[in-house]
């Protein structure tokens, strides 16, 4: 009985420890990337994130997406289960140079992020005018 009581008090003083942890991992939103002859879409998933809570940014050639999520109880409520337990999503792209990474847009709606990233103009396909003469 003394040996369980001390696996007891173990992993209840490991717990504040592995919530330290928790607090600095996040989940990975799935993402779909289209392209097409302008640039390339990404659709992101960040169910219960808030305009306020969505950070992007580019910094050289890599893109980052950072939110936190916020599931609200409905008052008098609380869970009994909870299978995402982190309430952070952060996701890194590495950019392509043919991208025109100061023309990015972005929109939030539904739960799902779509940002847009045109072609630089040195990219972008170009007729060539040949003379005759």
């Amino acid at each position: 009985m003394n040996t369980n009581s001390q696996e007891i008090q173990r992993s209840g003083a490991a717990a504040p420890e592995r919530n330290q942890r928790y607090a600095e991992e996040a989940l990975t939103p799935p993402v779909d990337v289209v392209e097409d002859a302008g640039g390339i879409t990404l659709y992101a998933d960040l169910p219960g994130v808030s305009r306020e809570a969505l950070r992007l940014q580019v910094e050289a050639d890599q893109l980052t997406i950072e939110a936190d999520m916020q599931l609200n109880m409905p008052q008098g409520l609380a869970s009994n289960h909870t299978e995402v337990a982190l309430a952070r999503f952060r996701r890194v792209f590495t950019l392509s140079k043919e991208l025109d990474t100061e023309q990015v847009s972005a929109e939030l709606a539904n739960g799902v992020l779509k940002l847009r990233i045109p072609k630089a103009a040195h990219a972008q396909p170009r007729r060539i005018d040949v003379q005759v003469h």
